[in-house]
């Protein structure tokens, strides 16, 4: 087990811990260098860094990027691994070997299929999945903490009682930590939280609607951010590039970090992220 994987296990025993999602290897130092004590890939912001959709990434590009990654920083990554770039268990258990072996501290396998008819794997099969990628790890002899991740709230099924029935059934199939994208009721967090206990629940905050200090009260363990910071940077990038486009005008260049600030930021970061 490496440092990074036995701090990430002793992350998730207590307390609350913010862990923000880097798109690349300088957002990721960054971060690090803010005081994080682990991040996580998100799978949409690292697709938009390469002119793709979130889900159109190849499963070798992707271990690439965990390999980036964790290679990048010293403190603990964890992976967006989608569904794990496969439907039947066999094969995602293939794939979550890959992926363990390249550097990270836990990886997270979801529930959503992709499809609009029917958004969701089946339940047996979903926690097949999650045994599977259980397994897998196991016989890696990695430690890397296994997410189980129910996607019904943003799948477009909304379901609690259905969500929680899944999360459950995942810890009990082997999911270190179990998260429910989507969430943003304090009760839904609450009821989450107490259905899997003493297992640690994970929430998703893409917007302001909690706090750290909220989710800490509620009983959450991890808190993530998704795409969010990613659709941040292209948010001030468009708005940015449009009026250049639209108007011949540049006042929101006027308003950036300056040079030697940036510069100073990264200035002394190496593979540790430290200054």
């Amino acid at each position: 087990m490496t440092p990074q994987v036995a701090e990430y296990r002793r992350l998730h025993e207590s307390g609350c811990f913010v862990m923000p999602n880097p798109w690349d290897i300088g957002s990721a130092r960054l971060l690090v260098n803010l005081g994080f004590r682990a991040v996580a890939t998100t799978s949409a912001g690292f697709a938009w860094s390469v002119g793709r959709r979130d889900t159109e990434i190849s499963l070798e590009v992707a271990l690439a990027h965990l390999r980036a990654i964790s290679g990048s920083v010293d403190v603990p990554v964890n992976a967006d691994f989608e569904d794990g770039f496969a439907k039947e268990p066999e094969a995602v258990a293939a794939n979550v070997s890959a992926a363990a072996a390249t550097g990270i501290a836990g990886l997270s396998i979801e529930d959503s299929t992709g499809s609009k008819q029917a958004p969701l794997y089946e339940f047996d099969l979903a926690v097949e999945r999650i045994k599977a990628a259980r397994r897998a790890i196991d016989q890696s002899g990695t430690g890397v903490l296994l997410t189980g991740r129910s996607e019904g709230f943003i799948a477009g099924r909304p379901d609690i009682d259905e969500t929680i029935k899944r999360l459950v059934a995942y810890a009990d199939a082997g999911a270190d930590c179990l998260y429910a994208t989507g969430v943003r009721s304090a009760a839904d967090v609450s009821t989450i939280v107490r259905a899997v206990t003493p297992k640690p629940v994970n929430v998703l905050v893409g917007g302001d609607y909690f706090t750290v200090g909220q989710l800490s009260d509620l009983g959450v363990r991890r808190i993530s951010v998704g795409g969010a910071l990613a659709r941040a940077a292209w948010t001030a990038f468009l708005t940015a590039a449009k009026e250049i486009a639209d108007h011949g005008t540049f006042t929101a260049l006027s308003r950036t970090i300056p040079v030697p600030e940036l510069n100073a930021l990264f200035s002394g970061i190496g593979r540790h992220g430290a200054c």
